[in-house]
């Protein structure tokens, strides 16, 4: 049976969706059968409203980077599209989901809210289930399951949907595949020196490199000290 996740992040113009705060920046990274695909959905989006200085330290994002980019009115329909029917992989899940459902509100249109379309999992309850008492944050996560996070100048919901596929996989305990991970195009800087990452599909066949008999070992004389 194909088990299709959805990692999925958001950046906002503030904390607060009842206080007309709005995404401004949303990425989903597919996993099928816990193996990433390289097929993603990633857009900024123009708020049409003021950036806080307190969201604007943490992500970067200023209003005029976004003065151009679409309404999310715009985007709606293929990202309800692209998340419909999956499990969502989210870190602190109320918070995006929150914002999720007042921006589909918002539109106007009969879009469903997003735990009647999708089975919703909260990294942060996993994580704390695991870790109790200990920081349980992206960084915090990522340090603990060794993943690689020094490309993360800036909060980015692109990198931090990566990110947390693949704290999640360690989390769970499964195996971890480089399959159909993703590479990195179009380098785009903001005023404020921000760098907006853009993962693309592979391309082409990946080469299947066996393992010698030699590493084979080294893998089992490492898996006998786990």
């Amino acid at each position: 049976m194909v088990q299709r996740q959805i990692i999925l992040d958001t950046e906002t113009t503030g904390l607060e969706p009842s206080e007309g705060h709005r995404i401004i920046e949303v990425a989903a990274v597919e996993l099928i059968n816990r193996r990433f695909t390289g097929n993603y959905f990633h857009q900024y989006i123009n708020p049409q409203r003021k950036v806080e200085e307190g969201a604007l330290n943490v992500h970067g994002i200023s209003e005029q980077f976004l003065s151009d980019k679409p309404k999310f009115a715009e985007i709606a329909k293929p990202l309800m599209d692209y998340i419909d029917g999956s499990e969502l992989i989210i870190h602190n899940a109320p918070f995006d989901v929150g914002f999720l459902d007042n921006e589909f509100k918002l539109t106007g249109e009969a879009f469903r809210k997003i735990t009647e379309c999708c089975n919703v999992v909260d990294t942060l309850v996993l994580a704390r289930q695991l870790h109790p008492g200990q920081k349980n944050s992206l960084d915090a996560l990522c340090k603990r399951y060794q993943v690689d996070n020094s490309r993360r100048d800036w909060h980015g919901a692109l990198i931090d949907a990566e990110l947390l596929g693949w704290v999640y996989l360690a989390m769970t305990g499964g195996q971890i595949s480089l399959f159909g991970t993703m590479t990195e195009e179009g380098f785009e800087t903001s005023e404020k020196g921000r760098v907006s990452r853009t993962l693309i599909r592979q391309k082409g066949t990946i080469p299947i490199i066996r393992a010698t008999i030699e590493e084979l070992a080294e893998h089992e004389k490492y898996m006998e000290g786990l």
